[in-house]
This record gives structure tokens, sequence and C-alpha cells, in this order.
């Protein structure tokens, strides 16, 4: 299985780690803490439940393509993409929130990536074929496949009666297509909190805690109120700032992965004090030496 360069979520959801020397630069010292007991887990999608197939050049490339653009330099279309995420992103955060749908927020990010590659003549019409390709692609299974550890694990969890769910910085496709085009159904997990919905993004404390009250609500009876604490909460996911530091900050434990070899920030990441693990299987095993309780 491989990492693709880039992708239409690359960026959103950091499918693959930055290594820039200023993310590293800027990482906090944490001290090492065992969970103690563990009853909801909640899960970032990209890089930690599933992967990307392809690379966004192949799949934008490929789109225009097939509506009779040939001319888009492949050298440029990364690079364009990142610049017009980036911008689109700051403008309209959270996908759009309450302003634009998430499609309508992707065909502004799409148009300028192919605007800042050069491509500046393509005729409106045309332009639609392409956004509707590239959108319908990536709200499929067309783009993705699940890790083979994915399932697994969650069958794992829910026999020890914990309480998995994801938590992204990504829009609704991943809860309303892709997740369950990949087999991933709700007894797997139980809640899927995006961006999109909540209006704010992680590292923001307000989101963790959010995910703690979804998770707290599929242990609730009629008859048990079991109350969940933040160190009773494992967040996994592949990202220093958004993830772990994030679920640390909220009070719950967190580990991340490094599904891609990323090996000289995941020396620096541990360096910082972060449980880091090549998949979710290892996870398992953390969990086990840590002798903590589960569900």
């Amino acid at each position: 299985m491989r990492a693709p360069a880039s992708c239409a979520y690359a960026v959103a959801d950091r499918g693959r780690p930055s290594t820039c020397t200023t993310t590293v630069r800027h990482m906090a010292i944490w001290p090492k803490v065992r969970p103690k007991r563990i009853k909801v887990i909640t899960m970032d999608v990209t890089g930690t439940v599933v992967s990307f197939r392809g690379t966004l050049e192949e799949h934008y490339l490929g789109a225009a393509a097939r509506c009779g653009v040939s001319n888009v330099d492949p050298r440029k279309i990364n690079k364009a993409f990142n610049r017009a995420y980036q911008e689109t992103s700051e403008q309209y955060p959270c996908f759009g929130g309450d302003v634009l749908t998430a499609k309508e927020w992707w065909r502004e990010t799409v148009s300028k990536s192919f605007r800042y590659a050069g491509c500046d003549n393509i005729d409106p019409h045309t332009e639609d074929m392409i956004f509707q390709r590239i959108y319908s692609t990536f709200g499929s299974n067309a783009a993705y496949e699940i890790f083979p550890d994915t399932l697994p694990f969650l069958h794992w969890a829910r026999r020890h009666g914990m309480v998995c769910g994801v938590l992204s910085n990504a829009d609704e496709r991943y809860g309303d297509s892709i997740l369950p085009m990949l087999g991933l159904t709700h007894d797997d997990l139980k809640f899927q909190l995006y961006s999109k919905d909540l209006k704010m993004e992680k590292p923001d404390g307000r989101v963790f805690m959010a995910a703690m009250n979804a998770g707290q609500s599929f242990l609730t009876t009629t008859t048990n109120q079991d109350v969940v604490l933040p160190s009773q909460v494992l967040h996994i996911g592949n990202h220093f700032k958004k993830d772990f530091e994030g679920a640390r900050l909220a009070g719950m434990h967190s580990v991340l992965l490094d599904r891609y070899g990323e090996d000289d920030l995941a020396e620096e990441w541990r360096r910082r004090g972060v449980p880091v693990f090549k998949d979710l299987l290892d996870v398992v095993e953390f969990l086990g030496r840590s002798g903590c309780e589960l569900g």
C-alpha cells in the first residue's frame, strides 16, 4: 500500500504528516502517561483508518484529460492545489461552515487549483465537468482504501466494551459515502464528528469534548449513567498538534501512527513524549502492556 504524495484531503486531514523543520521546532515535550482505563476511542480518518489511492496529480490530471484538457503541467498542480486549499480554508474555515456547502467549497478550491497551475482558459462548461469528476471521485471509495488492520482493531475494541468513533478535520462525505462504501458500519464506528458539522477544528479542545460526549451517549443506559472522564478517552491520529497535543490538552490520552515510514519525524515525536506506532495492532499491544482496564 503506497502513500500518495498529495490528495484532495491531504492538507485537510494530514494523510502524511509534515516533515518541515518549523513543525518540529515548535513541538512541546510531554510527560509519558499510561492509561488506567479506556472507555472511548476516537480516531482520525486519513492515515489512521483509511489511506489514499493514487495521487492528486493522477486524479486531477486524469479528470482534466477525460474532459479534453491535456495541457496541465503535472509539476505545478500539487503546489497549486496546496495554495488553493490554504486560501479557501482561510476565507471559509471548516469547509465553509454555514456559509458554503462542502461542494461549493471544493468547487472553489478545484477551480483555483487549475488556475494557479496555469490553466486559466478552461471554459466554464468544461471546468464544471472536470470538477464533477473530481468531486465524485473523492466522495467515493475510488480514491481510498481501508487499512488491513482497521476492522480487526474496531472488532477487538467492540468485544472489549469500548466505543469507537471518528473525529476528523474533514467534511461530511466521509460519513455519508466514503466510509460506508469501504465497509465501515455504525457497529464499527458508533459516532462520526467532522469539522464541517462542528464548525470547529482540531486541536480545539471543544472538538475533543464533543467526541467524548458522543462516545458516552453509547455507554449510557436507562438504568446506569456511565460517566466518561477525559482520562478514559484515547485519541489515535497522525498529526502532533492537531491530534496528540489537542487530545492531551483536553485531558485525554493520545497516540500517533507512523503509517508511511516517516522515521525522522516519528523519532522526533518519541523524543517529545509521544507513543508512536506503525499500526493499530501496535496500539492493542500498548494498551495490554499498560495493564489498563478496557470498557
